[in-house]
Formats: C-alpha cells, structure tokens, sequence
C-alpha cells in the first residue's frame, strides 16, 4: 500500500529527531497535546480564509503526530497515550472539514459528509476494539478469518455512495436557482 512505501521513507527520519527529543525528555503525550492545538490552529486559519497559515499548521500537525508515536515506541507505549493519541487525531479530523463549513455554505454538506464518515470510523474502531479486548487474544487483535472485512467494505461503499449523493445535491442546487430574468420563488 502507498502508506507502507511512505512509512519507509519517513520513517527513519522521524526516529532519529524522536530519539533526540525523548533523550531530552519530551514525552509523548506532550507532544500530542501541541500537536493537537497546532491542528486546531489549522481550523483556525482556515476560518479566517488564511490557508498558507493552515497548510503549515497541517503540516506540523502531521509532524507531531509521527513524533508523538515515535517517541511512545522508544519510551513504551501507554494504554493512556494510545487514548490520547486517538482522540486528538479525531479532534483534528473533524475540526478541518468543519472549518471549511464555516467559512462557505457551499462547503457545509462536503463537510458533514466528511465528519459523518470519521464518526463511522471513530465507532468502527472502538467497536472493533471492545470485541478484540473481549476475546482476550494475545495481540489484541481480532482472528483473521476475513468476516470483519465485509462491514469495512460495507461502510466504504456507504462512504462512497453519500459522497456521489452530495455531488448529486451540489448539482441541483445550481439548476433549482433563480437564473437572469427569472423570478425567485419564495414560501409563504
């Protein structure tokens, strides 16, 4: 997957300024937390239609985030750390997509369409991990028998379906609007 090829490249970076930085005591957790508010500040900039500033923000956002993982696998990893890690990720997911809402009505169902499915994810998740916590395996994970596969596909398809759907509804704003000459209906 593109994913794993990137991970290659960036990975050893990443560990080399991580080591540095657990060397002199950043802990994960903090770094975390700094990634999270300069994420929130990306929300921020974008609100206010600077997206030089944002972009940037993004950017170190994701640097942080790859920091904070590199760093909690060189000082082990916590079971609140991990908690934390997520929820600050989401945080930053959903806070994106919906500073694009405020700032256009145009962008308000692209965004609840985006928030919606990092929701779905967010449920996926942690269902999928109270199941794998009940089942107790040594690794946490789920056996690989492929069922679980099915509702990804699932929810992707449904993903993708409302996607195609508020395509469909941009469509028809633009021909239900009043044109040159034309009156505009109002409700009474």
């Amino acid at each position: 997957m593109f994913d794993v090829a990137l991970r290659r490249l960036v990975d050893p970076a990443l560990f080399r300024i991580a080591r540095v930085l657990a060397a002199a005591r950043f802990s994960a957790n903090a770094l975390t937390i700094t990634g999270a508010a300069i994420g929130l500040g990306a929300a921020f900039f974008i609100t206010q239609a600077d997206y030089t500033a944002a972009l940037l923000c993004i950017v170190l956002n994701r640097l942080f985030d790859g920091l904070d993982g590199a760093i909690a696998r060189i000082n082990g990893p916590t079971d609140f750390g991990g908690y934390l890690d997520s929820l600050c990720d989401f945080l930053f997911y959903v806070s994106i997509p919906v500073a694009f809402g405020i700032i256009s009505a145009d962008n308000h169902m692209p965004a609840l369409a985006l928030v919606a499915s990092f929701t779905l994810t967010a449920v996926s998740f942690l269902g999928y991990a109270a199941i794998a916590a009940r089942r107790n395996n040594d690794d946490g994970a789920l056996p690989a028998d492929g069922r679980h596969m099915h509702l990804y596909r699932a929810l992707g398809f449904i993903i993708q379906c409302a996607g195609g759907f508020i395509k469909n509804q941009d469509a028809r704003v633009a021909e239900q609007r009043a044109g040159n000459g034309d009156a505009l209906t109002l409700s009474a």
